[in-house]
Order: C-alpha cells, then structure tokens, then sequence
C-alpha cells in the first residue's frame, strides 16, 4: 500500500466512503464512521483505495485461516502491500483490525465482486497477490488452498480458471499451455494470439495507466513474467519467432 492510498484511506472523511463491509473497516481504522459512497457529490470512490483495502482485508482473513500467522506470510504481505514507514502503523492497523472483524471473508470478496464486476482483471489480481502471501512460508496449506478457492468463486472463477492461476504460483502442472488457457494441438496463430491476448490484459502499463496502486502493478508483473514463460518454453518447442 502506498502511503498515498493510505492518505486517502487515513484521511477519508465522507468523501471516500465506500460503504459495506470495506467502508466499515475503512471507518474503524480511520477513527470515524463512514457514510455510504452511493450518491455523494464527490465522485466514485478511487480503484486504488477499493483495491487495496479489499486486498489487506482478504489477506488477514486468509493468515487466520488456518490458525497461525507465520513471520514469512508476514514478510510476504510487506512485500505484496508496500509501505513507508510513516504509512506503515496505519496499514499494520487495518490488518489487525481486519482480523478481528465480524464480517467473515465472504462479505469483503462479494464486496469487491460487485465494485470490479466491470474489470475482472482486478479481481486476477488480488488472487495473485493472495498466492503470493499464502505461498511465503514454501506451501499453500489446505485451509489455504480451500480459502482461496473460495474467495475465486465468489469473483466468479470456475475450477478450471482457478487452477489455471494456480498454476503460476503452485507446480500442480508442468504444462504450458495450461497457463496459456489453450490445447496442446491448436495451431501456432492460436498460440500466439492467446499469449498477445493475456499480455494486453496482464501488462503493469495497463496498470499503472488505471492510476491503480503499486501493488496492482507489482502482481501484474509478476504474472506477466510467468505468461512470458510458458510462451518462450512452447516457442522454444515449435520454433516460434
């Protein structure tokens, strides 16, 4: 988390409010209540401040899934949500505060469902960065596993999409064009169209130009780099150029 996500979050007041469980958790850590976003003349509420807040809050329901909050998902989640350290108490706070709340992780994935329902994209994202915190310890536990499962259903991933994102952080195959979404036996026009297709969507440019914060940009580079992969492992078999 930037520490400018951070000051809008910190320093919300009505304006930022993005109401439901997130604008809630927002309220608490800010130390003031939250109004609903719906209607207010300040415009919609930023991408970055939905994107990292429903990121910080799926992550602290997932390091209690299963029971312990190890020091290396610690280090991870650093490293997924950057921070100053001036902005580092506030962040530490929202993520002990989305710990202990009520709302059960459900509330926080239908949340961010229905805010990115139009950019699915976003929701890749903070999957992505969600492997990235449950791996920090050298495995993805069963409680885990079934957590992030679950959190890829409420987005609206079937099995096959959620393995297939799995795959890029998990060794559940050794095959390329899993990754790539496509059979072994298309065509080389196929492949590469696939590939060209999830680079436009994966690239951090795309992120970066969407104002969202570093941590979008962070997650995309790293899946960009394993797309990048599995395709120069299938040139390299078909001799592609």
């Amino acid at each position: 988390m930037s520490s400018g996500v951070w000051g809008k979050l910190g320093g919300a007041g009505f304006g930022l409010a993005i109401g439901g469980p997130l604008g809630g958790l927002i309220g608490l850590a800010a130390g003031h209540f939250l109004v609903d976003r719906e209607g207010a003349v300040f415009g919609p509420t930023p991408r970055d401040v939905v994107f990292t807040t429903g990121l910080v809050a799926l992550a602290a329901k997932m390091a209690k899934s299963d029971g312990v909050v190890t020091q290396s998902e610690v280090e991870a989640f650093g490293k997924v949500v950057t921070v100053d350290d001036e902005a580092r108490p506030g962040v530490e706070r929202l993520f002990d505060l989305a710990k202990g709340t009520t709302s059960g992780f459900e509330a926080y994935a239908r949340q961010l469902a229905g805010m990115f329902y139009d950019e699915p994209t976003l929701l890749e994202d903070v999957l992505d960065g969600l492997f990235h915190i449950a791996k920090a310890d050298g495995a993805i536990h069963e409680a885990e596993e079934q957590y992030l499962r679950s959190v890829a259903a409420i987005f609206g991933y079937d099995e096959t999409a959620f393995r297939r994102i799995e795959a890029r952080h998990v060794r559940i195959s050794d095959d390329p064009y899993f990754l790539l979404g496509v059979e072994p036996g298309v065509e080389d026009a196929e492949v590469k169209a696939a590939y060209r297709r999830l680079v436009m969507e994966s690239h951090p440019d795309r992120a970066i130009a969407r104002g969202l914060p570093a941590e979008a940009v962070a997650i995309t580079t790293q899946r960009l780099a394993a797309i990048n992969a599995a395709y120069d492992r299938i040139a390299a078999e078909r001799g592609l150029t």
